[in-house]
């Protein structure tokens, strides 16, 4: 293990955030790559200090990191990493976000709001970073934030993959939460043989995040399974309520397939004891032990993100590897 040197010796280091090093881990096994060793501690007042223990001049550096919960914590180390990087002389440095964060704040719906989305980009790119690698962001618009290219992948294949394998031969409807899901939803339904397309209606109070109002079920969801399809479960009141008015609608069964399970309180308790009977996640977010249900199944995203960084750093086509998608 160690760095990979190509012909024009060009070196691949991989370095890893503190969030969540078992994926940095992961990634690198699929590669082949060590994580570059790095001191990294908290100072008494929270202040963070970086610094790695081997060169990275003229490097083609990776920067992995999870940005899990505490959510600005992640966020500020992984600048200060690229900080580190761009001051010892890196060539080029990559930032592989599996989930971007501040996705959700995208746009202005009312006056005097930050799009932070934005901002978080704008960091980045001061920082030093010349190249972001994201999974699934919320909305697509978000790559035109970044001054720099950005490789968007999709887990769609590898949740799809698995649900074809474990429900082959049942009826099945793809559900969109909302309406703002229908487009994802119907990619869905072109990548499961065209099966028929549903959504629920629902109200959302701009004034209170996370609470939701779901109205009605439109689409046909009597006798089938009904696949829910999201790119987060944040507090899962979204999904959760979607359940019971399928299950009220005659659904014979609901699964659900997100890519990013942030898994807030309360999503866990309302799972549990809710009408879903399978939550397929991947694990761009850590799963922790209190957050492990009987009915929640992760799936492996760092092969996925591994052939993406190998592509990147071959100056290859993450776009063909990927189906068109990226």
């Amino acid at each position: 293990m160690g760095s990979i040197v190509a012909d024009n010796r060009k070196s691949l280091m991989l370095f890893s955030g503190r969030g969540y090093p078992g994926l940095a881990e992961e990634i690198g096994s699929v590669l082949g790559v060590a994580p570059t060793p790095m001191d990294a501690y908290d100072f008494a007042n929270g202040e963070i200090f970086v610094r790695y223990r081997e060169s990275v001049r003229g490097s083609d550096a990776f920067v992995v990191q999870s940005v899990t919960q505490p959510v600005n914590k992640w966020v500020m180390e992984t600048l200060i990493m690229v900080d580190a990087l761009k001051r010892g002389s890196a060539k080029r440095i990559t930032v592989v976000l599996p989930f971007y964060p501040y996705a959700r704040q995208d746009k202005k719906h009312r006056g005097r709001e930050p799009i932070s989305a934005r901002l978080v980009a704008d960091m980045f790119k001061t920082a030093g970073a010349d190249r972001i690698l994201t999974v699934d962001l919320h909305t697509a618009q978000i790559q035109g934030f970044f001054d720099g290219p950005v490789d968007h992948l999709f887990a769609m294949n590898l949740l799809a993959d698995y649900v074809q394998e474990k429900y082959a031969g049942r009826p099945m409807t793809v559900v969109a939460p909302d309406s703002g899901r229908v487009r994802v939803a119907e990619r869905w339904t072109d990548r499961l043989g065209g099966c028929p397309l549903a959504f629920i209606h629902k109200t959302r109070d701009p004034l209170k995040p996370n609470q939701v109002v779901a109205n009605r079920v439109v689409g046909e969801v009597e006798g089938r399974i009904c696949l829910i399809v999201d790119d987060m479960i944040d507090t899962g009141g979204t999904i959760t309520k979607a359940a019971e008015i399928l299950v009220d609608e005659g659904a014979a069964d609901v699964v659900v397939a997100a890519t990013h399970g942030i898994l807030s309180d309360p999503a866990i308790e309302r799972l549990g004891n809710s009408k879903i009977s399978e939550v397929v996640l991947t694990n761009t977010l850590p799963l922790t032990d209190d957050k492990k249900l009987d009915k929640v199944t992760v799936l492996s995203i760092a092969p996925l993100i591994a052939r993406a960084i190998r592509e990147v750093f071959d100056d290859g086509s993450v776009t063909t590897l990927f189906g068109g998608l990226s």
